[in-house]
């Protein structure tokens, strides 16, 4: 299988990998109306997928051919569950595989695993190498950070550009950082200048405050980065891998469409697997930036189950068009 890194254009834009955001729902719903050029999974654990709980982590690496191209991130601290994550993985006939260094949760960092990485160059060896030799011809990527508690950008990425990665996504923070403060672009750019030496075939991707399409043309041409990758800055805009340098205003109609589309899909899709719950954090997303969008929200967010949301959201829809 070819490196598909290699055939994007150039800047790419990628989705980044959020836990109970990117899921095969939310996937689904960008693919329809503003897709990106690559996909990410919710990040899995690697143990999980060979436990008594498979089943549920699983579900995680579901996709469809609407949503490549398309990488499954994984997550742990143990080579040989890395190792046959990657089999699996090759298996389900993903375009990739990407490794997951920067996650700045206690309750990841506290098994080693995510951000803790980054202090343990031994075990992040030998999970590239698990992870490369369980993938075959699969691309094999990271996603990290400068630092853990403080910013070591030079000495960190130079030693993952030396493990020959096809990809590496470096977010502008410090694990400490977690979100906050601004992500330090300058050190983006040098990562970059550390590539051309170290390994020039491996694709650098940026990521860290990007909140839309310009700001991302302007972080590749200022950084030289291959691509750019956002994350919460859909949260804030669905539409935001539209190619366009101009703003856009979507209307009341578009958004609250979406929004019945998605409930309907998580229905559909996970039907008395999946609680209503996880839906309330994309009604703060799309029931956004439209008159009588506060109160339309609030009524949403004391909802229980779809069928009641979904009755809300058609009844304001037909106002909408009955108004225009």
């Amino acid at each position: 299988m070819p490196n598909f890194w290699t055939s994007l254009p150039k800047p790419f834009l990628a989705l980044a990998p959020m836990e109970g955001i990117t899921d095969f729902v939310f996937r689904e719903i960008i693919a329809e109306i503003a897709k990106p050029d690559v996909f990410f999974t919710e990040f899995t654990n690697t143990d999980g997928l060979f436990s008594t709980g498979r089943d549920l982590v699983i579900q995680n690496l579901s996709f469809t051919e609407k949503q490549r191209s398309i990488v499954a991130q994984i997550w742990g601290a143990n080579p040989k569950s890395f190792f046959k994550a990657a089999q699996l993985i090759s298996e389900l006939k993903f375009d990739g595989i990407d490794l997951n260094m920067g996650c700045p949760d206690k309750s990841i960092v506290n098994k080693k695993a995510g951000a803790a990485l980054i202090k343990n160059p031994n075990l992040t060896q030998e999970l590239i190498k698990a992870t490369r030799e369980g993938a075959g011809n699969l691309a094999v990527s990271v996603k990290t950070r400068i630092g853990f508690d403080k910013n070591i950008m030079q000495e960190w990425i130079t030693f993952l550009l030396e493990q020959n990665l096809d990809a590496l996504t470096i977010h502008g923070r410090t694990g400490k950082m977690r979100f906050k403060g601004q992500a330090s672009w300058e050190d983006i750019g040098n990562a970059v200048l550390i590539r051309n030496e170290v390994s020039p075939k491996t694709i650098i991707i940026g990521n860290g405050d990007i909140k839309s399409y310009k700001e991302a043309l302007e972080k590749h041409k200022n950084c030289q980065v291959d691509g750019v990758m956002i994350g919460r800055g859909i949260l804030a805009n669905p539409w935001i891998f539209n190619k366009t340098t101009e703003p856009v205003t979507h209307t009341k109609k578009e958004h609250l469409e979406i929004l019945l589309r998605h409930m309907k899909k998580h229905r559909d899709k996970w039907g008395t697997t999946r609680n209503f719950a996880p839906i309330k954090k994309f009604i703060k997303m799309y029931v956004n930036n439209f008159p009588g969008a506060p109160d339309l929200r609030n009524k949403l967010m004391q909802c229980r189950e779809h069928t009641q949301a979904e009755r809300l959201v058609t009844q304001a829809l037909s106002s909408t068009l009955e108004h225009s």
